[in-house]
């Protein structure tokens, strides 16, 4: 199977499994979604839902997050790991939001990357569910599938980014990366996947079940 035929019908198969794809963050807005985002490094997207109502019952803007101690901020996301760096960059964020954007979220790869905690990873997320820009967030199911189904050679997050932007037709990149990983937890999972299951490595790669 030639790659472009290996393409199209993963991106028909992720259509017809995946028509909806709702972001497995809660957020109400971009500023909360870049926070959740931003916990969600090394956490599973259930424990940062789990935490971010009760972070944001208490600061759900980057005013008032600026005003919260940093203490208390690391209290309240000590469960989704890291809380020490994680807080300090969610304060000083918020200072930065408010001091040089007027408490928005700026919807520019290069300055959402100027700020504490945020890497390409998490402006990607943000500049594709928040403001629509077309991007390619690649986390671990990502990266992970790209290099199952023999689209790019795993050596790098950047170079998986690089091959799905060159393969995947740039209309699609804002769904298909949320199928990409919907696909991965339900179906191809870093450990014990079946060939029974995992019907599209299978067909785009059965080398890898031999």
């Amino acid at each position: 199977m030639k790659k472009a035929e290996k393409v199209d019908f993963i991106v028909s198969e992720l259509e017809r499994l995946y028509p909806e794809t709702p972001v497995p963050l809660k957020h109400s807005d971009a500023y909360t979604l870049l926070v959740a985002v931003l916990l969600s490094a090394q956490c599973t997207d259930e424990r940062v839902n789990r935490i971010t109502p009760l972070l944001f019952e208490r600061a759900s803007d980057p005013l008032n997050m600026s005003l919260l101690p940093v203490e208390e901020i690391e209290s309240i996301i000590r469960p989704c790991g890291l809380s020490p760096a994680k807080s300090k960059a969610i304060k000083r964020l918020s200072e930065l939001l408010v001091d040089n954007y007027n408490s928005e979220v700026p919807a520019s790869f290069e300055d959402l990357e100027s700020l504490p905690g945020v890497g390409h990873k998490t402006a990607s997320v943000v500049m594709a569910q928040a403001f629509g820009v077309p991007a390619f967030p690649v986390d671990t199911h990502i990266h992970r599938l790209m290099e199952r189904w023999t689209l790019s050679n795993g050596k790098s997050v950047a170079q998986t980014e690089k091959d799905a932007k060159r393969l995947f037709p740039r209309e699609k990149w804002n769904t298909l990366h949320l199928q990409i990983i919907f696909y991965g937890r339900e179906y191809s999972p870093a450990r014990g996947v079946r060939a029974d299951k995992d019907f599209i490595t299978r067909t785009v790669n059965p080398a890898f079940f031999a």
